[in-house]
């Protein structure tokens, strides 16, 4: 791929916790058009990868978006993380313009540039109807949707979220796939960490698997999800067919 086109450059990224490896030697780049799941077990190091790219911590080696100031990377990247607390009893529609803030200068206010990114965010998210709704009051679920809303009104060419369909219902957690899905279609590209492997499969058009501190896979689902690697990198056995509905990843057993 071509300058242009790339997105994030990670090169032999590593990174050290409190006198641990966490990761080492991780190198891989990102494009445009690209819906990038980050999968591995419970510990792989998904959050801190994504954390180091975008310079939120110390490692060694290279990210193409920590080498960047502060301003011009948040208009590079939206960052979701795993930890969702709304801090101020602002309306959701306050919220989510909070995700603007990159893109005004100094005591400058609002353009209807900003407030329509407000809106198609929260029509993206189903939140219409919470515009004028305390964010503080919101459900678990509704809240996460509203940070989500958040991170897609910045607007910016990369989106990185960790677990963000954690705690929602079923029928959000495909219509956030099915919103990420989109945002790579119209030409941005989005990079989240999954447990659920059969969302992952289903939606995503690029796998990234970390394991043991290195990336040991990465590739399009199908390519990826082999029963070797299900068994070396999950312990479990699972079922994985393309049918008349699409890719169903469907997890069945843990190896003894």
């Amino acid at each position: 791929m071509t300058g242009d086109e790339t997105l994030l450059a990670v090169s032999e990224l590593s990174v050290t916790l409190r006198g641990r490896p966490v990761l080492s030697e991780l190198s891989f780049e990102v494009g445009r058009r690209e819906l990038i799941g980050l999968i591995g077990a419970n510990g792989a190091g998904k959050t801190t990868l994504m954390r180091a790219c975008l310079g939120l911590i110390p490692y060694q080696g290279r990210s193409s978006l920590a080498d960047l100031p502060p301003q011009d990377r948040s208009r590079r990247a939206a960052w979701m993380p795993q930890a969702r607390e709304i801090a101020w009893p602002v309306t959701v529609e306050t919220l989510v313009m909070l995700g603007r803030i990159p893109h005004l200068g100094p005591r400058q206010r609002a353009s209807e540039t900003d407030r329509l990114a407000v809106y198609h965010a929260l029509k993206e998210m189903g939140l219409e109807a919470f515009r004028q709704r305390t964010a503080t009051r919101l459900s678990g679920g509704e809240q996460a949707r509203a940070l989500l809303a958040r991170a897609m009104a910045q607007d910016t060419p990369l989106l990185l979220a960790d677990e963000p369909i954690a705690g929602l219902d079923p029928a959000h957690q495909i219509a956030t796939m099915q919103s990420f899905a989109r945002l790579a279609e119209a030409g941005r590209s989005v990079i989240v960490s999954l447990h659920d492997l059969g969302l992952a499969a289903r939606h995503c058009t690029r796998l990234i698997v970390l394991d043991a501190g290195g990336i040991v896979a990465d590739g399009a689902p199908d390519t990826v999800l082999t029963p070797s690697l299900i068994r070396d990198v999950f312990g479990i056995t699972a079922w994985f067919e393309h049918t008349d509905q699409g890719p169903v990843f469907q997890p069945l057993e843990v190896l003894e």
